[in-house]
């Protein structure tokens, strides 16, 4: 369960990053960050994973890359959802994937070692 609470908390901190590092990517503080993070999670883990399933061989003709790009529309219908966290289009929302997807490998790896 605390390594559940502190991977949200973890991703709630990288789009707080994320949004100082990327134009068009807007997080208006830690609330809406944490709940973006939960609302990415489930989409993530619900349309995403549907998504995924269904552009498998597109996803190996890219050598996994499309899968930023699945990343980037769930990003970008969390914001959607979520007040206080806005992305103004698909390249935002695509290299924000992009950065969150380096800064969950950074966070991982750290997290591991702490263990």
């Amino acid at each position: 369960m605390l390594k559940l609470l502190l991977h949200w908390l973890l991703s709630a901190l990288s789009l707080i990053i994320v949004s100082k590092l990327v134009p068009g990517f807007v997080v208006r503080g830690i609330g809406p960050a944490l709940i973006a993070a939960l609302v990415i999670g489930l989409l993530n883990a619900t349309i995403g994973l549907l998504l995924k399933i269904i552009t498998f061989p597109i996803s190996i003709l890219t050598f996994g890359l499309f899968l930023l790009v699945i990343n980037a529309i769930m990003i970008l219908i969390a914001s959607s959802i979520v007040r206080g966290f806005s992305v103004s289009g698909m390249v935002p929302a695509f290299w924000g994937a992009l950065a969150l997807a380096i800064l969950g490998k950074i966070f991982r790896a750290l997290t591991r070692e702490a263990q």
